[in-house]
């Protein structure tokens, strides 16, 4: 019986997060997608559900999944695929489809090419070969990285002198968040420069609990860096990103801010935390988190194609 291939709709979501926890039980070795991850996914302002996303079936169970969204409103283009190991044929379909999209949307951006990243565990589901056979290349490696904690070990932080920590807390907090991101991710590899309105969306702004995202600052540079950590994640609780102003690195900011996150998920009864790090950062960032306790759980790929 041959795959039916159709869009996604919200209505999808249980299904395809059942498929992705599968998948990470193969990748990873246990499940750590959540529902409410996918329905973020699904309602990207920069995704067209009828156009952008492609669910396959082989009789009445999801093999394979893929979205694409568009943030740089240029040439480059984003991808998630996933698909089950026994049905690469379908997963290959979908690939096609996706490319032609890309290009496709790149183009009505008014550029000549697409520049396409896909994003894969070092132990995709994906055989790698379909992948070099098309020309993509591996460009990225990043590391999702945990930690266990205790909450005899992990006790809050004492603030030094002349630094100050204040939960986010207004409005007015959630854009100083969104000004201390673009500006401390502006060099970070595939970074977008994104509007208020867009990083919201990107963060799940309504469903943040914006007591667990903290600002650090100083008498002399007043506010100098931020921690967005989410509770909302089975598997553990999560650091989405920690950033400090170029101007104050080396006063130990990101490290008081990574010990008062820990300190508060030990409270709250969590008994692991994660965060993604890009393994050639050259902010330090590798070697903070090291120096902090964090050791590899995980790898995942950026691959890159140019469609022309």
């Amino acid at each position: 019986m041959p795959y039916l291939i159709r869009p996604a709709t919200l209505e999808d979501a249980p299904e395809i997060t059942a498929l992705l926890n599968a998948i990470d039980v193969i990748e990873v070795g246990r499940p750590e997608t959540d529902q409410h991850t996918v329905e973020a996914d699904l309602k990207h302002p920069d995704t067209d559900l009828a156009r952008d996303t492609w669910l396959a079936f082989d009789a009445d169970r999801l093999v394979a999944y893929g979205l694409l969204w568009d943030e740089s409103g240029g040439e480059r283009i984003d991808l998630d695929h996933y698909v089950l190991p026994e049905h690469q044929d379908v997963g290959v379909s979908i690939l096609d489809a996706m490319e032609a999209r890309s290009l496709e949307r790149a183009r009505a951006n008014g550029a000549e090419r697409a520049v396409v990243h896909l994003y894969l565990t070092v132990r995709a589901t994906l055989a790698p070969q379909r992948l070099t056979a098309r020309d993509w290349d591996v460009v990225r490696r990043y590391h999702v990285l945990h930690r266990p904690l205790d909450a005899g070990r992990d006790q809050p932080v004492e603030l030094p002198g002349g630094v100050r920590l204040r939960a986010c807390g207004s409005e007015e907090d959630r854009r100083v968040v969104h000004a201390l991101y673009q500006d401390t991710f502006a060099e970070h590899f595939d970074h977008h420069p994104r509007t208020y309105e867009q990083w919201f969306h990107d963060v799940d702004g309504e469903r943040v609990d914006w007591s667990l995202v903290w600002i650090v600052g100083t008498d002399e540079l007043g506010d100098a860096g931020f921690l967005l950590a989410r509770n909302d994640r089975a598997a553990m609780g999560w650091i989405r990103s920690i950033g400090v102003l170029r101007a104050a690195r080396g006063q130990g900011l990101a490290g008081l801010l990574l010990r008062h996150a820990f300190a508060t998920f030990a409270g709250l009864g969590r008994e692991t935390v994660g965060l993604g790090v890009d393994t050639d950062n050259t902010t330090g960032a590798p070697a903070l988190y090291a120096r902090h306790g964090m050791t590899v759980h995980f790898a995942v790929d950026t691959w890159e194609v140019t469609l022309t």
